[in-house]
């Protein structure tokens, strides 16, 4: 039962957070992660494009006022440039293991 009501709980904690209006504070937070790390992709030539375009549509929400959308693309940003890093550093050694058959 204690569990239940646990779960219910937090349940309802991530729903209220999730209602919750993002802010252009929260915006500008957002946007600068995702800048960083685009720019630690690019330190690695490793930018994807749709990185570049996430953070333009991130920046026309936030000018329009429409700060929740432009959030979500700027954190979307910044997973994309966080897979173009981990690709590239991944791959950096990976070939070498390749074997030409």
């Amino acid at each position: 039962m204690l569990k239940t009501i646990l779960a219910a709980t937090l349940l309802l904690a991530g729903a209220a957070s999730a209602l919750a209006a993002s802010t252009e504070a929260d915006f500008k937070a957002a946007y600068a992660a995702a800048e960083a790390a685009n720019k630690e992709a690019g330190s690695l030539r490793n930018q994807w494009t749709t990185t570049a375009a996430t953070l333009a549509a991130a920046k026309k929400a936030a000018d329009a006022g429409d700060f929740d959308a432009a959030v979500a693309s700027a954190k979307e940003a910044e997973a994309l440039a966080r897979a173009s890093i981990f690709q590239a550093t991944s791959e950096k050694e990976r070939w070498k293991a390749m074997e030409i058959r």
